[in-house]
């Protein structure tokens, strides 16, 4: 393994267990703030929108680097 390859590996990982992680803070701030169904709603809107443009930047580079 190259370590570019760990880099990549590593940034994937590493990225993924922080949205897991972010995913569990907003589940539990939204439970214990009671925001209900449309407050939950929003507040992992806002976490997936994150997560969408953090996904096209990716896709992106990889398309201009080809």
């Amino acid at each position: 393994m190259t370590f570019e390859q760990f880099e990549s590996f590593s940034l994937v990982f590493g990225i993924g267990a922080l949205v897991l992680f972010m995913g569990f803070i907003v589940w539990d701030l939204a439970k214990k703030s009671k925001a209900g169904r449309f407050g939950s709603f929003i507040l992992f809107f806002a976490l997936g929108l994150g997560v969408l443009g953090f996904i096209i930047k990716t896709v992106l580079v990889e398309l201009i680097d080809k």
